[in-house]
């Protein structure tokens, strides 16, 4: 793992983690019980450095970033605080991944200011709108409400995690103790990041009409069995972005990075126009 840096971006602190030289690439992560950019993306990060400048960072919340205040909106000041992050870094432009929460980001960053973004990847993102499936599902329940009545347990992180994964066998106890760990950081449990606010909930980016004008390639990828956001959910989304592709996992849950990194890494390359 890289050593992280950090940023001010408008009087937050913001860590991220960066490596390898080229176009820039954003990899966002998801927003379950102890996420971060390197948790979600460790797997990834020296296969995407071959050929990017890869820019991993903590969504403020998460990780060692600074909070996000109670009453921010989601996903925009997400997607303002990345946009800023990419201003102290010096990009005007990048490729992006995103998965999850992560994807939702992107999708408002690329809503809100098209010419910051190239090429797309969602991994079962955010912002979509179940077609057939009972929404929100019981992962999404858990996730906001991990931090109520008891608090933030093993038991809650294991239950989160086992739906975000198809192969049941390779849930370890480290992996849980891990991700319990850092949900336990004391500012995130005194505000949890996804626990609803002042704010609102989630936008509902589906409804937003310019998705259909949106100009950028994008690669939808899905975990068919994914029992956090259903396949049926990204539907809509790949309906409405004019240049969307759908890429479906078998025998994959949420967490397509993480489960299948040698497929996923390949397929994102490929897409990225790296030669084979």
């Amino acid at each position: 793992m890289t050593d992280g840096k950090f940023a001010d971006v408008n009087g937050c602190k913001v860590h991220y983690h960066e490596m390898g030289n080229g176009p820039a690439l954003i990899m966002i992560h998801g927003s379950g019980p102890g996420a971060s950019g390197w948790s979600n993306y460790s797997r990834n990060a020296d296969a995407m450095a071959g050929h990017f400048r890869v820019i991993i960072p903590d969504l403020p919340g998460f990780g060692k970033s600074d909070m996000k205040p109670v009453d921010a909106r989601t996903p925009g000041w997400w997607a303002d605080a990345i946009l800023g992050l990419m201003d102290r870094l010096g990009i005007a432009q990048a490729h992006f991944v995103g998965n999850s929460m992560g994807g939702m980001v992107t999708l408002k960053i690329a809503l809100e200011h098209p010419d910051r973004v190239d090429r797309m990847v969602l991994m079962g993102p955010g912002g979509g709108q179940a077609m057939f499936s009972v929404w929100p599902t019981p992962a999404i329940i858990n996730l906001v409400t991990a931090y109520e009545g008891e608090g933030i347990t093993a038991a809650k992180v294991r239950a989160f995690i086992s739906a975000c994964l198809f192969d049941q066998s390779v849930i370890t106890d480290d992996l849980i103790a891990q991700r319990l760990e850092a949900a336990m950081d004391p500012r995130i449990m005194a505000q949890p990041p996804m626990r609803p606010g002042p704010g609102g909930m989630p936008e509902e980016l589906w409804r937003d009409p310019r998705l259909s004008r949106l100009p950028h390639e994008t690669l939808i990828i899905w975990g068919r069995e994914d029992r956090v956001m259903p396949l049926d959910t990204g539907m809509i989304l790949m309906k409405q972005i004019p240049n969307a592709q759908l890429n479906v996992f078998p025998k994959c849950g949420h967490w397509a990075q993480w489960e299948h990194p040698e497929r996923f890494n390949r397929t994102t390359l490929s897409f990225l126009g790296v030669p084979a």
